[in-house]
């Protein structure tokens, strides 16, 4: 479970985490927390709090990662590797798999927001000023995802193209440092939203490009979203779908599971999140997994 302090968590990271937590049973596997603070300008106390409040209140468990906030700090946060991204960065740019980037992210907006590679030939200064690290993706790699229903051949996306793994801060960014600590840790199964799809197509390119075979052999299960409104996700905020608000409300930990199953139009009752994953794997189509190939 890999949780991002942006935000109060809603129903559905706990949606998610209930199908991680059932799967990892089922395997006999062990769940990881990995709370992923690199971006600290997002990060507030409040909501690296809820996480853990979250988390106890609804009784999913964990067996690795920290166990309060100031664990966080001391042991598990991602500022506590940011050696491990910088050594991968240095490896990709010895490798002349990357380049340097300055294009403005309101520049890309006027373009249509996919970047074309503009800086791929221009041999900017690696620590020149408002400058970012991409990865050069111009050559075509056929990716292999093991995901639930085997293995499906994809390839990355037009819109994931020339990603940032380094940020103008110098800090790795968000595709980097997932691919690094899941490596590091070991991770075998990983269980997402179908919206970040096209972010794991970019980190398997990242990881067969870089030679990290063990994440290659990753399993990924990417299920349907909790839905606001037919076009709208959910966000994190204090609203009517945060946790936290429903706790203020008085609501216990079987209304939430019941305010998840009533969303997938699940009739049965869920007063826990085993019954609740139960129902999810065994007679509800929540997995959407992608049989096609990817272009």
């Amino acid at each position: 479970m890999a949780p991002t302090p942006s935000g109060f968590l809603h129903l559905g990271n706990v949606f998610s985490f209930v199908l991680t937590a059932t799967l990892a049973r089922r395997c006999g596997a062990t769940i990881l927390l990995r709370i992923d603070d690199m971006d600290q300008q997002r990060v507030r106390p409040e909501y690296v709090q809820d996480i853990f409040d979250t988390l106890h209140f609804l009784e999913i468990p964990w067996e690795e990662g920290p166990r309060t906030p100031e664990e966080l700090k001391r042991e598990w946060s991602q500022l506590h590797r940011e050696a491990l991204y910088q050594q991968a960065l240095e490896a990709l740019k010895a490798g002349d798999k990357l380049f340097a980037c300055d294009c403005s992210r309101s520049g890309l907006q006027h373009s249509g927001g996919a970047y074309d590679g503009h800086c791929l030939h221009r041999q900017l200064l690696w620590d020149g000023p408002d400058v970012c690290w991409r990865l050069n993706t111009t050559t075509p790699l056929m990716l292999d995802m093991r995901a639930a229903n085997g293995v499906l051949p994809v390839t990355l996306p037009a819109e994931q193209r020339y990603f940032v793994v380094r940020k103008k801060d110098g800090h790795a960014a968000y595709q980097l440092a997932s691919v690094i600590d899941d490596d590091y840790f070991g991770i075998d199964l990983v269980v997402r939203g179908e919206d970040l799809w096209d972010s794991t197509l970019a980190q398997l390119y990242l990881a067969q490009l870089a030679g990290m075979d063990r994440f290659c052999d990753t399993t990924f299960y990417h299920h349907t979203l909790l839905m606001e409104a037919p076009e709208k996700k959910l966000s994190k905020s204090d609203g009517a779908t945060a946790v936290r608000y429903l706790r203020k409300e008085g609501k216990a930990k079987a209304d939430v599971f019941a305010a998840i199953a009533g969303m997938l139009g699940i009739r049965e009752q869920a007063p826990d999140w085993e019954t609740l994953g139960a129902l999810l794997l065994d007679h509800y189509p929540v997995f959407r997994q992608r049989v096609q190939t990817q272009h």
